[in-house]
């Protein structure tokens, strides 16, 4: 799309959506001062230790009281040492298999009230509460029920942003945190988003912020009042998308999840296989068809499901629940022979097996953009 197509793209604002934006405070550091509750008043800093590492590593997360001396996500553990080193900091290696766990935990609360979640990470979704399942007429009823539910069942805190389109409920749900709950409602949209420094705005970063600074853009009112012309001529798209930003016009749709609820593969035999070699080597077959198939669509399973059925027709499926997500075609095996030798048999000869994989999860979830080793 060129530069002038985009001045020919209408600025139609909908205010008529509920929607809220939780974000999970500290969440990977409020896991682990859960796990580990002496922690909570110390520096805690999910990394690698750089005094074990040479100093390499970044910073995957902070609690609270390590942020307040300056250390953050993506920054090197090395710096947050320095920064935190009077403190007694803790350093401990992210668990991502936890995360996903408790990460779970707290999607199936939001299906309490909404199936419309458009997850962004382990720690953040999006939520069109317009319609929902418990009768809420206000998208605060609904952000009040969920951090309530979140902190009584899980111990954990959320903050939630709630506002008519995605773009405001982010800003919002960072205006207040910790546990936070931040209401924009359309005709204080203009004011909230005024008096907001520009780096705050999605879109301006690293790069982008002295070249705001530079034009002498330092707020939202700033921003504002620069003209489409201008802000497209030097920014492109981006700055396209600011004007209308700023102006409280964002009509992207929660993108609903709606990933799949089981991956497998299975086979029936003409004649039966009555021959254990055979059944081993189709159990091993079938693993790899469904961790490809896993792989395809970027999914990790928790529970492995065997189904079986004999010459006589009769079915049994029975299934194994992890401790962990797994993926890879050797793990799925082996959760699988262990279901064949429990509940297996030649006996009346096996004319269907197949292999399923439930319980799914997205692996984009674990949100890894940062190499733990640089």
């Amino acid at each position: 799309m060129t530069k002038e197509m985009l001045f020919e793209l209408p600025n139609i604002n909908n205010t008529n959506r509920k929607i809220i934006h939780v974000d999970m405070d500290a969440f990977y550091a409020s896991i682990e001062m859960k796990r580990h509750p002496k922690l909570r008043r110390r520096a805690l800093i999910i990394a690698r230790d750089p005094r074990q590492t040479h100093g390499k590593g970044v910073v995957t997360t902070a609690n609270y009281v390590a942020r307040q001396f300056g250390v953050h996500s993506a920054m090197p553990a090395q710096k947050a040492w320095e920064l935190t080193k009077d403190q007694r900091p803790v350093f401990l290696p992210p668990d991502f298999a936890t995360y996903r766990e408790v990460s779970a935990q707290v999607h199936d609360i939001f299906r309490e009230v909404t199936d419309v979640i458009e997850p962004v990470a382990l720690d953040e979704a999006y939520l069109d509460v317009t319609e929902n399942k418990l009768g809420f007429k206000q998208a605060i009823e609904a952000a009040i029920y969920i951090q309530s539910k979140i902190y009584k069942r899980l111990a954990l805190t959320c903050s939630t942003g709630i506002s008519y389109n995605k773009y405001i409920a982010k800003l919002a749900s960072d205006y207040r945190k910790p546990f936070g709950r931040t209401v924009v409602l359309p005709e204080q949209a203009e004011s909230f988003l005024m008096q907001l420094k520009i780096e705050k705005f999605q879109g301006v970063g690293r790069k982008t912020l002295p070249k705001m600074q530079a034009l002498q853009i330092y707020t939202g009112a700033d921003l504002h009042a620069q003209s489409e012309r201008f802000l497209i001529d030097r920014f492109g798209k981006m700055g396209y998308m600011l004007y209308r930003r700023v102006r409280g016009i964002d009509n992207r749709p929660v993108q609903a999840d709606r990933a799949r609820k089981s991956v497998g593969k299975e086979r029936t035999y003409n004649p039966p296989i009555y021959d254990e070699l055979k059944i081993q080597a189709q159990l091993k077959y079938f693993s790899g068809l469904v961790a490809t198939a896993l792989a395809h669509k970027n999914l990790q399973g928790k529970t492995v499901v065997l189904k079986m059925r004999d010459k006589d027709f009769n079915t049994i499926t029975k299934r194994q629940t992890l401790a962990e997500y797994i993926y890879q075609s050797a793990d799925i095996l082996t959760a699988a022979q262990e279901l064949w030798a429990t509940y297996g048999s030649l006996k009346h000869g096996v004319r269907l097996l197949g292999i399923t994989m439930t319980s799914l999860l997205s692996k984009q979830y674990e949100n890894i953009t940062l190499p733990l080793i640089y």
